[in-house]
């Protein structure tokens, strides 16, 4: 049985950090980009940011500079370093898992697996 289990939102002022961390069993972690997605009340889940297994990232637009994705083959565990918190990065926090042979991974609908959500807001 697949679960991956976040951990690390929170409330933090406008300004503030916060890590995410997602730790995953029941797969072989090294087969598997791993995502951070994030949804908002009324919004559509969107990709924060994606990792392959030999540890290539890729961010939103709206995140460059102030996020940080990093795997932890050993550990089955990825994690999301957010700085410069703003409001509206304030959503609830996904980790997911897909096929290394899945090139588009922009898109949730092609992740396989999904951990259950951590809160982060960013009070102004």
């Amino acid at each position: 049985q697949v679960q991956l289990v976040e951990s690390g939102g929170g409330v933090v002022q406008t300004g503030g950090s916060l890590r995410l961390s997602c730790v995953a069993s029941g797969l072989t972690f090294s087969y598997y980009t791993m995502g951070w997605f994030r949804q908002a009340p009324g919004k559509q889940r969107e990709l924060v940011a994606a990792i392959t297994p030999g540890s290539s990232a890729a961010y939103a637009d709206s995140v460059k500079d102030r996020f940080t994705i990093s795997r932890d083959n050993g550990r089955s565990t990825v994690h999301l370093q957010m700085n410069s918190l703003k409001p509206e990065d304030t959503a609830v926090y996904y980790c997911a898992a897909l096929d290394r042979y899945q090139r588009d991974y922009a898109q949730a609908r092609n992740y396989d697996y999904w951990g259950q959500g951590t809160q982060v807001t960013v009070s102004s």
